[in-house]
């Protein structure tokens, strides 16, 4: 999104809905929207298209907005696309990944590390956003992180439905392990050790 002003709106409402301040199901107005996006009607509704086009958010006719229900088998599909493509991306993004964007991957991981000191959850989901964000710019493929996006979001309100704070040291020393193989440029290393990571996720 190019306009800054959505992507603020977007990241705001994306994260309420992760963390299920927007529970699965609910009915939200625009209105509520705005005022929990803190941004103005034009931004909120460009956020808005792009929460129901990655499946966070339906747009029901003559009844408003509502946000999307967690299924059983949600967490099955969404991990099933990522083990075959985030290793890819992190591949790329390996060989491709310009200076600054090493630099702001390692800020990421420095951001995670002090997450999990402090067992901050909704913290790690913030900087796991911005992570899967440099990632998605690193990588040449839209194609793959078209794909990505969507269910990198999906996943982290899985996990956090989960309640699964418990177990996030282990996720995030693997994410840091993922982010040192990518900023070391080594493609078949961050493969593996993204692989890896998304197998742990998927046994979460």
């Amino acid at each position: 999104m190019q306009n800054s002003l959505s992507h603020l709106a977007y990241l705001a409402l994306e994260h309420q809905i992760v963390t299920l301040t927007l529970e699965p199901g609910a009915l939200v107005t625009e209105k509520q929207l705005i005022e929990m996006a803190g941004q103005g009607r034009t931004p909120v509704r460009e956020a808005i298209q792009k929460l129901a086009w990655q499946g966070l958010i339906h747009v029901r006719p003559r009844v408003g907005l509502q946000i999307a229900e967690i299924r059983p088998d949600d967490h099955r599909h969404v991990m099933q696309v990522r083990r075959e493509l985030e290793p890819i991306a992190a591949a790329l993004a390996a060989v491709h990944a310009d200076e600054q964007q090493r630099d702001q991957l390692q800020q990421c991981a420095r951001l995670m590390a002090g997450c999990a000191v402090t067992g901050d959850l909704p913290g790690f989901f913030a900087a796991d956003k911005t992570f899967d964000e440099i990632l998605e710019d690193a990588c040449p493929n839209n194609f793959i992180t078209s794909a990505l996006g969507p269910v990198q979001t999906h996943a982290r309100r899985l996990w956090y439905s989960t309640g699964a704070a418990d177990r996030m040291d282990r996720a995030i020393a693997m994410h840091v392990q993922a982010i040192a193989a990518i900023c070391g440029g080594d493609a078949n290393n961050a493969r593996a050790a993204m692989a890896a990571l998304i197998d742990h996720l998927s046994g979460l």
